[in-house]
C-alpha cells in the first residue's frame, strides 16, 4: 500500500488471505470504519456515474468492486503497491474488467502518471496511511480533474492507543515478512488540524472532517476521521457541506456537493 521502511518485497502478503479463501463475494456495502454497522457509505463520494474513480492502497479492491458493480462508475482503478494484494485482487475480482482496472503500483508514481485523469480519488485506511502525506496530497491534486473530489477514512489515534502526531512523523510499527521475520513498516496517523493544513499546502479546498465513532463492541475500538476535500479549482466561496451531511442529503434524495459541479468527461 505505501513506503515500508525495509526492503522486503511484500510486507502485506498474509493481509486478507482468509478471508479471501472464504467469501469471494463482490460486497453488498460500502463502509468507511471497521464494524461500522451505521453512517455514512459510498454517498459522500458524490454521484459516481459515467465518473473515473480511484482507490488508492486498494488491498484487496472490495471497497473498489462494490463501487464498479452498484454505482455506475466509467471506470474504477484499484491501486496498490503490495504484489500480494494485487494478486488476490485480480483473483477476486478481475472478471470485473472493463470497468474495473487492477494496477499494481504505488499510490504517489501512479498519481504522477494520471494528471487531471479522475473525478473522484479515496482512501480507507489505505495509502493515505502508509505514503508520505507531502508526497501523496500534491501528487492526488494534480490527478483529479477540475471540480473533482478526494475523501480518506484515517485513523484518530494508533491502534494500540497511543495519540495521533501533532507533527508529520510517522511511527515504525512492528510487521512480518512473508517468511515471518520481524520487521517494520511506517503508518502516518495525524492530528485533524495537521491533515487540514497538509491539504491546504497542497492545494485543495473545501476541507472538511468529520469523526465517525468507533462501533460498539468492534475488534478496533478506534475512531476513524472521515476527510473530504475538493480540487485546488473548487470556488472557495461554496458553503462547506461535510460528509456527514452529504450523506444526510443523499438519504432525502438530494445530490452531494460536488455532484452538480459542472460536466466531466467520461473515461472509457
Amino acid at each position: 500500500m505505501g513506503r515500508v521502511t525495509t526492503g522486503t518485497a511484500d510486507l502485506w502478503h498474509h493481509y486478507g488471505r482468509a478471508r479471501a479463501t472464504s467469501n469471494r463475494a463482490v460486497p453488498d456495502t460500502f463502509y468507511w470504519s471497521w464494524s461500522q454497522d451505521a453512517g455514512p457509505g459510498p454517498e459522500v463520494l458524490g454521484d459516481l456515474t459515467g465518473r473515473c474513480v480511484g482507490d488508492l492502497g486498494a488491498g484487496a479492491a472490495r471497497h473498489a468492486a462494490h463501487l464498479a458493480v452498484h454505482h455506475q462508475p466509467a471506470l474504477v482503478v484499484a491501486v496498490d503497491a503490495s504484489p500480494a494484494q494485487h494478486a488476490m485482487a485480480t483473483d477476486l475480482y478481475a472478471h470485473l474488467a472493463p470497468c474495473l482496472r487492477i494496477v499494481q503500483s504505488g499510490a504517489v508514481p501512479h498519481l504522477q502518471a494520471m494528471t487531471g485523469t479522475y473525478d473522484v480519488l479515496y482512501s480507507v485506511f489505505g495509502a493515505v496511511d502508509f505514503t508520505d502525506p507531502r508526497e501523496l496530497l500534491p501528487a492526488a491534486a494534480a490527478a483529479l480533474k477540475p471540480g473533482g473530489r478526494l475523501v480518506f477514512a484515517t485513523l484518530t489515534h494508533y491502534l494500540n492507543g497511543a495519540p495521533a502526531q501533532p507533527d508529520v512523523v510517522a511511527a515504525d510499527i512492528p510487521a512480518k515478512t512473508p517468511d515471518g521475520e520481524a520487521t517494520t513498516m511506517r503508518r502516518w496517523v495525524l492530528q485533524e488540524r495537521v491533515w487540514t493544513k497538509l491539504l491546504d499546502e497542497a492545494g485543495f479546498a473545501d476541507i472538511t472532517v468529520d469523526v465517525l465513532p468507533a462501533a460498539t463492541g468492534g475488534p478496533r475500538t478506534v475512531d476513524t476521521l472521515l476527510v473530504s476535500a475538493y480540487h485546488p479549482s473548487w470556488n472557495r466561496v461554496q458553503p462547506r457541506q461535510r460528509p456527514a451531511e452529504a450523506a444526510r442529503g443523499a438519504a432525502r434524495g438530494s445530490r452531494p456537493r460536488g455532484a452538480e459541479q459542472g460536466a466531466f468527461e467520461q473515461v472509457g
